[in-house]
């Protein structure tokens, strides 16, 4: 069995990633920002020595906090994927760094693919192009950028949890219906970075980006819904309206549905429907 490194191990995937990768049998060190400073090159040479494939899951998240202070965003999701990075390298061991959607201007009108140009439109984007960047430069023969989008889980704050807790304190809740994405579970992430990790070491899937999203597409407005219907809560509670609404200090992207062309090109299994996934994660709650 393989050894694992996983960083930002506290966090809503890190957590996902150390439980599926311990119940496949693998041996996980799993870090969270107490054990591991990802800032710290020496610290990350330190812990990475001895592993076949690192899971990286530390990053800034806060997608409004950045616009404030991007340089301390860019510090931990590109110079630290950079300390990462070389490393792996060093200790020629597999990198599987997770990435976003928010690399892209969200402008486009059809599934967007893994080779589309990158156009970030806030500093949580640049930051996290940046970690891309650094993955690519370093770890040419060992990267995998895997981008994913619209994450929710058990652990985290996210869009599933926090709007069905705000179904308890108000009867109706506007929702965002002009904005489209993949909602996509921590737990199929893990799944598939487990998956990805084994035919990479087998030298099935080759280095590069890979989009990892569920499959299907939706709006927060028609995901909101799904998860009234799912809980059996009334629908017609959420109400439709436009982003304009919603003023934030970062802009988002509008369009965030991802192709899975190279994900399916390495014969990996998909991802589920996004519609099943919540429904499995909302039972499992």
């Amino acid at each position: 069995m393989a050894r694992w490194l996983v960083t930002g191990a506290a966090g809503m995937l890190g957590r996902e990633a150390d439980q599926i990768l311990r119940a496949a049998g693998h041996e996980v060190e799993a870090c969270d920002r107490n054990r591991l400073d990802v800032t710290d090159a020496r610290a990350v040479h330190d812990a990475v020595r001895g592993c076949d494939i690192v899971v990286n899951a530390a990053a800034w998240t806060d997608v409004d906090g950045a616009e404030k202070n991007e340089a301390d965003a860019t510090a931990l999701n590109g110079t630290a994927v950079e300390n990462l990075a070389t490393a792996c390298a060093e200790s020629h061991a597999l990198l599987l760094h997770i990435s976003t959607d928010y690399v892209f201007p969200g402008t486009a009108r059809a599934p967007i693919p893994e080779d589309a140009p990158p156009e970030p439109i806030n500093a949580y984007g640049r930051s996290k192009l940046a970690g891309e960047s650094a993955v690519t430069r370093m770890l040419p023969r060992g990267g995998y950028i895997v981008r994913t989008a619209w994450l929710y889980g058990e652990h985290g704050r996210n869009f599933v949890t926090t709007i069905l807790r705000a179904a308890e304190q108000r009867d109706f809740l506007d929702v965002v219906d002009d904005q489209r994405g993949q909602p996509t579970s921590a737990g199929a992430l893990a799944a598939a970075l487990l998956a990805l990790g084994l035919s990479a070491m087998a030298e099935g899937a080759p280095p590069g980006v890979y989009h990892a999203t569920c499959r299907g597409e939706t709006t927060w407005y028609g995901l909101a819904r799904a998860a009234f219907e799912l809980t059996g809560l009334d629908p017609d509670r959420v109400r439709p309206t436009t982003t304009d609404k919603f003023p934030r200090p970062a802009p988002r992207p509008a369009y965030s549905v991802l192709r899975h062309d190279r994900w399916e090109a390495a014969g990996l299994p998909p991802l589920p429907a996004w519609q099943d996934s919540l429904a499995a994660f909302l039972s499992a709650g």
